[in-house]
């Protein structure tokens, strides 16, 4: 099957009383275990709801196992935990998403964990390597500079030194982007961005082969982060539409970074579709569509003050919902990464992320061009 289909058609959980087409919602937290083998419960991430989201997920994103969780962060976190242990070392990309920074350098050290932050290339993060590296974790592409990291070269360094990898897969989707297929051995989602889509819902996902999903799966049964089974059926039902969501806001975000681009009010555009783009060549490669997320600076105005004169586009916090919506990642999303490393990093200010929907491109780019021209 096609993604789009595999979106609509893969895992669920069958009606097989009343042969509903969709799954059942099952909001038992207690379950009986008498004459059987199987103990469901919620916190070890194998009842029916769970498992109908698992189950599509793996189909889109070409894994074997996986685990849903509560949030992003709770899947990154416990995605960590359990790859790593007291004496290990991780290298890090720096430019990542701000909570996933912050986790690292806030808890890393005091759990004995040493790690070492890193740029996006190749050459970069082999040369962090030390005897004691564990885990390679990366973003592709990132947050909010949306910079374009080579995935299989990546890959090929963790098969070859014996070190697994990690991709916060957020921002492509698996519509756009497939790391396992590239080699990666863990991929990561905030569901509550593109996978739930509609700006209600927060959950998490981490899909990978058997083994490190049993990993992970462990250790995610002592921190808890489970999703309830509500929660399950509105992703699951979510998870129908992505591709065509996916889609639409990527085709709309491509013609709204050439506009940008073009503009003379604007200094600076982030989006991999632009040949301008130092990732395009890369990205043209690996993504099969470039994503719905961009990043801009105005000149001659603040980025609050260009928020404030947008009439359709809303400033708000996260991403990936229907609606377009922006923010300024300094006081937002990459508040708690230290003025310093925004500095270095590139994130200004003044920068803006566009989180692109599915509306009606004109109205978008009108709306853009009113506040930019005002």
């Amino acid at each position: 099957m096609h993604i789009d289909t595999k979106c609509i058609h893969a895992g669920g959980f069958p009606d097989n009383q009343l042969k509903g087409i969709n799954t059942p919602v099952f909001t038992s937290s207690a379950y009986g275990y008498l004459d059987t083998d199987v103990r469901l419960y919620q916190r070890y991430f194998n009842t029916p709801n769970q498992e109908a989201v698992v189950n599509k997920l793996c189909e889109l994103e070409g894994a074997d196992d996986g685990v849903v969780f509560s949030s992003g962060m709770a899947a990154i976190s416990t995605v960590l935990l359990a790859l790593l242990n007291s004496g290990d070392h991780a290298v890090v990309q720096d430019e990542i998403y701000g909570g996933s920074h912050a986790f690292v350098e806030e808890h890393f050290s005091r759990l004995g964990i040493s790690f070492t932050l890193t740029g996006k290339e190749a050459q970069e993060i082999e040369e962090a390597i030390k005897p004691n590296t564990r885990t390679i974790y990366i973003e592709s592409p990132t947050n909010p500079l949306l910079n374009v990291v080579d995935l299989s070269a990546i890959a090929e360094i963790g098969r070859r030194r014996g070190i697994l990898t990690i991709i916060d897969n957020t921002f492509a989707t698996p519509i756009n982007q497939n790391p396992l297929k590239l080699g990666i051995d863990v991929v990561l989602h905030s569901g509550t961005k593109y996978l739930g889509g509609h700006s209600d819902l927060y959950c998490g996902a981490a899909l990978a082969n058997k083994e490190l999903t049993a990993r992970i799966r462990k250790t995610a049964a002592h921190l808890g982060g489970s999703l309830n089974a509500m929660s399950c059926y509105l992703l699951e039902r979510s998870l129908k539409t992505l591709a065509i969501r996916i889609e639409r806001q990527t085709q709309n975000a491509f013609e709204i970074s050439k506009f940008l681009e073009s503009h003379s009010k604007v200094a600076r555009v982030n989006y991999p579709g632009l040949e301008s783009h130092p990732g395009h060549a890369i990205a043209r490669d690996q993504m099969s569509g470039y994503g719905a997320m961009l990043s801009f600076e105005p000149k001659d105005m603040t980025a609050q003050t260009f928020m404030k004169r947008l009439k359709l586009i809303k400033a708000a916090l996260s991403l990936g919902g229907v609606e377009t919506t922006i923010c300024d990642p300094a006081t937002t999303s990459h508040q708690k990464v230290s003025v310093e490393v925004r500095k270095r990093l590139g994130i200004s200010d003044n920068l803006l992320r566009l989180s692109v929907g599915i509306e009606n491109k004109d109205d978008l780019l009108e709306d853009l061009r009113q506040a930019l021209e005002s």
